[in-house]
């Protein structure tokens, strides 16, 4: 009998059970977490009963899969201007920018009248195995017609790339062949160069262009540094316009090659993310050579990190113009449709302690879009006296120059765009891609002769007596540029200078032509005459300045000031792995 009432009752006791675990854990919840947690849970529920109302009730038929990946975008958009959502169809290609590889034949193109143009093959590469040439013209993929309007630079990329070990047939029509030629390739790993040129400006120094900040940059850096060592090599010129950053763990590495020992190189610090310090080791191959980094308004993220840590640090000189001022840490974080997101979870701050990120305003902020045609139209790029610093976010070095935060890095010495000999007619030119296809077809046209010049100085020997200018003012002219001579001969030397320069590249490759430009870049030429008079290494100002106070009574730190004493703080060592973006 007493089973029977305790089967009866055992439903309540359970239902009583359930019901007080709810409310203890409803009070704990919220008496320890403030209620952050049913706002949180509030605000996603709305979205997913939006998206459940829109699924349910819409007056037409709704892809609830594109309305989540279209919504995705402006939601981080509401944050800042560099958290960004990332595909699934697009985050391979994001990703094997910065892994230093992606498989594919190994070429590289471009498009012509509809058609894909080998530029150059790959050295080592599928494509030279089987025998595809610089020159060819693909007109076939896997058995199908390739040419015309279909041909575009996203739908050739996704044709030729594809998983490492695959096949792709290809059609190629090669002149002074009758028949199309087909080939099989098997797709592999190409690599993808951080540093496009590494060679020697003269007998005493040596010149690296860094393009970006990746998994292979680090070790390619050092390659670099070897073979100009052994040119004997005495100070180094890193040239890093142009360059949008990548990897701050590359950056970190790169940096330590130049630093003695127990400098602070860079500091970050979020609301979710303690401050984290990234100190030399001492271990730099580097750490006395003389150093100048050239940057531009294009040097951002981990460009601004490594020319921080070496401004800063009163390391070296930086010279050009004023950085884009990309101060924003993201982690990337991938989801389980192959999608991503990267998310600023953090500031980054140079030794002196500023924040070189420029303001912005939170979601769609046109200006902070449209910052560097502003700059170009208030005269900064020709200008010093046009660039205006925030004086309220005033630092020292570690030898107490001053340097400002909130808006890039501004350079030891500036040097302004060359607007020397820039005409309507050639600007136009350039902007019609006029200069870029003329110095394709002439390669084309005569690559046969120009394959003897193995050297940038030897082919640019042969330009010189090819009339190529006149050449030029009649292709413009046939593709609708009208001829103006008194322009032309007025722009002559930005002309050569362009249309040699791309030829060269055509015939001999990345280095070659930025080993021909930089003969005439006037900041490649300061940063040796910098090296050439012993100056690269920065002095105390003669009057220091005394350093400001702020309204909590704490005067500003130099450089060396911020360690782990003052402020609680995670060290890192530079063979740490840092995934993220900067």
């Amino acid at each position: 009998m007493s089973k029977n009432r305790t089967s009866r009752f055992m439903p309540v006791i359970v239902a009583v059970s359930i019901v007080a675990g709810i409310l203890i854990g409803t009070f704990y919840a919220n008496h320890f977490s403030g209620n952050k947690l049913g706002i949180i849970n509030t605000s996603s529920n709305k979205l997913n009963a939006l998206l459940r109302i829109i699924d349910d009730q819409y007056v037409d038929t709704v892809n609830m899969g594109e309305l989540v990946e279209d919504a995705m975008p402006q939601i981080l958009g509401e944050l800042d201007p560099h958290s960004s959502y990332i595909p699934a169809k697009d985050l391979e290609a994001v990703n094997s920018d910065l892994k230093g590889s992606f498989s594919g034949i190994g070429i590289q193109f471009t498009i012509q009248q509809d058609t894909i143009h080998v530029n150059s093959v790959i050295q080592g590469g599928p494509s030279e195995k089987v025998g595809l040439m610089a020159g060819d013209r693909i007109i076939e993929v896997d058995d199908s017609a390739f040419v015309g309007k279909i041909v575009t630079n996203y739908e050739s990329m996704k044709r030729l790339k594809g998983p490492k070990g695959s096949e792709v047939k290809l059609g190629v029509f090669r002149p002074g062949e009758k028949e199309t030629l087909h080939f099989t390739i098997v797709r592999g790993d190409i690599p993808v160069k951080s540093v496009d040129a590494a060679y020697m400006l003269n007998d005493k120094f040596g010149y690296i262009k860094v393009n970006k900040f990746g998994e292979t940059t680090y070790p390619e850096l050092l390659i670099s540094l070897a073979k100009l060592n052994q040119a004997n090599c005495e100070g180094v010129v890193i040239d890093l316009r142009g360059n949008t950053g990548g990897y701050m763990g590359a950056a970190i590495q790169m940096v330590n090659e130049f630093l003695p020992k127990n400098r602070l190189i860079v500091y970050t610090q979020g609301r979710k993310s303690p401050r984290e310090n990234y100190t030399s080791n001492g271990t730099g191959s580097s750490q006395k050579m003389p150093i100048v980094v050239l940057m531009d308004e294009g040097s951002a993220s981990a460009s601004e990190i490594f020319a921080g840590a070496i401004q800063d640090n009163d390391r070296g000189t930086i010279i050009g113009r004023r950085s884009f001022g990309k101060g924003l840490v993201q982690q990337p974080i991938d989801f389980s449709d192959g999608s991503a997101i990267r998310l600023t979870i953090a500031r980054y701050y140079t030794p002196s302690g500023r924040c070189i990120q420029k303001p912005y305003v939170k979601g769609n902020d046109a200006n902070y879009e449209m910052d560097i045609l502003t700059r170009y139209e208030h005269g900064e790029f020709f200008s010093q006296d046009s660039i205006k610093q925030d004086q309220s976010q005033i630092f020292e070095t570690s030898l107490g120059r001053p340097v400002y935060g909130g808006g890039g890095i501004m350079p030891d010495i500036f040097v302004p765009q060359d607007t020397t000999g820039v005409t309507s007619y050639y600007r136009m030119s350039v902007n019609r891609g006029l200069t870029i296809q003329f110095a394709f077809q002439y390669t084309d046209n005569h690559r046969a002769e120009m394959q003897k010049y193995e050297t940038e100085e030897s082919l640019l020997q042969y330009l010189k007596h090819q009339n190529i200018l006149e050449q030029f003012a009649r292709f413009a002219e046939s593709k609708g540029l009208k001829r103006r001579n008194i322009l032309m001969y007025k722009s002559q030397k930005l002309f050569e200078t362009n249309l040699y320069g791309n030829i060269i590249y055509n015939m001999l490759g990345m280095e070659a032509y930025i080993e021909y430009l930089n003969k005439s870049d006037k900041t490649v030429l300061k940063a040796l005459e910098v090296l050439d008079k012993g100056e690269s290494f920065p002095k105390a100002p003669e009057q220091p300045i005394e350093p400001k106070v702020s309204d909590e009574g704490t005067k500003k730190t130099t450089a060396q000031a911020d360690s782990a004493r003052k402020t609680p703080s995670r060290h890192h060592r530079i063979n740490d792995k840092v995934r993220c973006f900067a």
